[in-house]
């Protein structure tokens, strides 16, 4: 079983940046290697989305068209904690912020990831 954390979130103006993590961990211990991992968003009275994604060595991502060119997705060596920078921040981008992971491929898909956490609030105020 695979728990994710989310935290750093919170309150912001306008411009303003933020960086959330994600810390992965398992019940038995072993690596967290061969995960891919994503987050996504969901806005009041709307549906989740996709935001980014990250492959298990970082050498591939993905980006929601909304976000490419503000957002930075990134993980650290271990491969046990991902972060998501978000630079240049806009009031549509409030939402919670959830990660997720699921073992095998890096998709952009959130109907393939298996393992959420309970999520992290964004709040741009303008």
């Amino acid at each position: 079983q695979v728990r994710l954390v989310e935290s750093g979130g919170g309150t912001v103006q306008a411009g303003d940046s933020l960086r959330l993590s994600c810390a992965a961990s398992t019940a038995s211990g072993h690596t967290f290697n061969y995960y891919a991992m994503g987050w996504f968003r969901q806005a009041p009275g709307k549906e989740r989305e996709f935001v980014s994604s990250i492959n298990w060595n970082a050498v591939t991502t993905h980006y929601a068209d909304s976000v490419k060119g503000r957002f930075t997705v990134s993980r650290d060596s271990n491969a046990d904690t991902m972060y998501l920078l978000m630079n240049s921040l806009r009031p549509e981008d409030t939402a919670v912020y959830y990660c997720a992971a699921r073992r095998g491929p890096v998709t952009t898909e959130q109907r393939d990831y298996n393992f959420w956490g309970q999520g992290t609030q964004v709040t741009v105020s303008s």
